[in-house]
């Protein structure tokens, strides 16, 4: 019954962050139906697992009654009178055969034991194998009681902070890590092959190219920011547009504010926080975690601690926005 506790668990998990609609913390929403496959193919499993269960215990249920009936049956016979005699002679005989064959059950068993007994000596004893059966059930449960009774928080600048983030260099050629976190600018070129990322960007590329204002949306935030850092060059000068949290971090000095978004390209497991470095107009006050629209030109500006020149975008035109109600975008090709 362990096995239809955690097939349905795992089931009943997937449902309710689909029904409260926290998946979207969890996958690119691209993916939904991945998850909703999982809840039916659990589901199915667990309902197979429950009905294999209730027949064995019907089964050993009706062992069990047949058992006792025989027992008083033959109670009944031994003080019965002599007018039930040949009733209690037949059953006496059933009863007897029913014992030989018990017997030989028995003896099948002793031997099937004997055989066990002989396989394990040396290799395991049974209060290990329960335990390990204990952790394991153990280690299934967890992910679903996290799931179901931990709530799901948003990401927000202090994973920026715990982590930190990194912005290597155009001309630099670093080994991918597609189950790394990705941090500024968007790489996508790990999911494909050398060929394809090449078809790939310059597709994209000229979905953007002949605009001379950019806005970003969610729809299309990851794949304009890839395009703009992967292409800085044709952008300079252009006016560009998002929304997205405010980082001033500790090596960020004057007017200058990262504004970041937290992206999925699949799943958690390769989010990354995406955005660019932003000069506002002097004396600009903004908070960790405040959401703002910024508009401006991208210009190039030597970030010291990255020790490189990299994109910039200065503000001509900013407002603080309420945040979204999805804070998180997602790569959607």
């Amino acid at each position: 019954m362990i096995r239809f506790f955690i097939l349905f668990g795992f089931s009943f998990m997937f449902f309710m962050l689909h029904y409260t609609g926290d998946i979207n913390k969890y996958i690119n929403m691209k993916y939904a139906y991945l998850s909703i496959s999982a809840v039916v193919i659990l589901g199915l499993l667990s309902i197979f697992e429950f009905v294999r269960v209730s027949r064995l215990q019907i089964a050993e249920e009706k062992r069990l009654a047949a058992a006792a009936a025989s027992v008083e049956e033959d109670e009944a016979c031994r003080q019965g009178e002599d007018a039930g005699h040949e009733q209690c002679t037949h059953n006496n005989h059933a009863h007897d055969h029913h014992k030989h064959d018990h017997h030989k059950h028995d003896h099948h068993v002793h031997d099937d034991h004997a055989h066990e007994h002989h396989h394990d000596h040396g290799h395991s004893h049974g209060n290990d194998t329960k335990l390990k059966r204990f952790f394991s059930y153990l280690i299934l449960f967890v992910p679903i009681i996290t799931g179901l009774f931990l709530p799901a928080h948003a990401l927000d600048s202090s994973f920026v902070k715990a982590k930190g983030f990194s912005f290597p260099s155009f001309e630099e050629n670093i080994e991918k890590n597609p189950g790394a976190h990705q941090f500024l600018k968007p790489d996508s070129s790990v999911f494909y092959r050398k060929e394809d990322y090449i078809q790939v960007k310059n597709r994209e590329l000229a979905q953007f190219i002949n605009r001379q204002a950019i806005t970003l949306t969610d729809a299309d935030y990851l794949k304009g920011m890839e395009v703009i850092y992967n292409t800085p060059d044709a952008f300079m000068g252009k006016t560009i547009g998002f929304d997205g949290f405010a980082y001033k971090g500790q090596q960020v000095d004057g007017n200058h504010y990262f504004v970041f978004r937290f992206g999925f390209i699949h799943c958690v497991a390769d989010s990354g926080v995406f955005g660019m470095l932003v000069e506002f107009p002097k004396n600009t006050q903004i908070k960790d975690d405040d959401w703002v629209h910024v508009s401006g030109k991208l210009t190039w500006e030597l970030y010291q601690p990255f020790k490189q020149t990299i994109p910039v975008l200065k503000v001509n035109d900013w407002k603080p926005i309420e945040a979204p109600k999805d804070p998180y975008v997602y790569r959607s090709t």
